[in-house]
Order: C-alpha cells, then structure tokens, then sequence
C-alpha cells in the first residue's frame, strides 16, 4: 500500500526570487499546500536546481539579479518542454506580460501574491488576458516603497549602506522611512 501524501509523490516547485523573506515565506506556504518546494536566488542556480532535481512546477521572479525571469523561461521550458512556469513580478506591464506567454509561461502574475494566488496561476489552463495586469497595479511610490524596503532587508536594516545601494542620500532616504506605506 503507497501513501498518497509520501514526499516523493508530491509535486516539486522550483521558486526563483532574489528576495531571501519572500522566498522563505513563500516556499514555507506552498510547503504546506502540498509541494515540495527547492529555491534559487537567480537563473544560474535555478538552472542547476532543474537539473538535478526536475520540477513540475516553476515561479519565477521577473527581475533578478543577472538574468531575468523572462531569460530563464525558455531555458527552462527547453529541458522540460511540459514544466509548468509562472512569472511573478512587481513590475507588471502588459508588454512583459505578452512576452512571458510567447516565452511559453503559463501565467503571470503581480507582486503581491501569496500561495494561493500562486497555485491558482499554476493550476489554470492557459492565462487569462484580462488578469495578467491588474485593474489597478501598484502606484510608482508604492513600488518605490517596496524597492527601498527590499534593499533596507538586504543591508539588514543598515540605513546608510542602504542609501548608498540606492544612490540617495542618508537623510533623504530616513524622511522616505518616516513616512507610512503608500497603498497600492
């Protein structure tokens, strides 16, 4: 008798974000929606993952250090032609959007996303051309709010490290901080 919930019979998702907290949280709640989850922090990495491991699944970050989502896609798809991909951004537009589904992505999706955005992306036919780009995508200062933030976790709070990251000034920046989370 096989137990229908053994690790090795759960589908395996390759998620690739050079965000270490996104991807953590992210692999943990996809974890325990029933996948296997390994993690890449950039194309090179997901690479070598897919070779040793073979996904089912692939979420990919549209932009990453050194290559982009949109480079991986097909490399991707090229080892695996039935692999399922997502491209997930911060940064959506209808012309990255586009270019995801002719790369061969099954989806795409905008930042932010949780698990079960994720899997509804995966798990569905083919895109939905109306939901690729959402109604109302996030503001220019909301975005910027996001980067900065991205950048502050990656200089572990370091607030002049991380003006120096973002070419700004340290005091400019703290006003930045100052002020509350721009919505949408």
């Amino acid at each position: 008798m096989t137990d229908d919930n053994a690790p090795e019979q759960q589908p395996l998702l390759l998620l690739v974000d050079d965000d270490p907290t996104f991807t953590r949280v992210m692999a943990r709640s996809l974890s325990r929606r029933g996948l296997r989850v390994t993690t890449a922090a950039d194309a090179e990495e997901a690479m070598q993952r897919a070779r040793e491991e073979q996904p089912d699944f692939a979420v990919l970050d549209l932009k990453m250090e050194g290559d982009s989502g949109l480079v991986l896609l097909p490399r991707l798809r090229e080892l695996y032609p039935d692999l399922k991909v997502v491209i997930l951004t911060g940064y959506s537009s209808i012309t990255t959007a586009v270019e995801a589904i002719k790369r061969g992505a099954t989806n795409y999706i905008c930042k932010p996303a949780d698990a079960d955005d994720v899997l509804t992306a995966l798990l569905s036919e083919q895109a939905d051309p109306d939901t690729l780009v959402p109604e109302h995508p996030m503001s220019v200062d909301r975005l910027q709010w996001e980067h900065i933030q991205r950048v502050l976790s990656e200089h572990e709070g370091n607030i002049s490290a991380t003006a120096r990251a973002l070419g700004m000034h340290r005091r400019t920046l703290q006003r930045k901080l100052q002020k509350r989370p721009v919505r949408r």
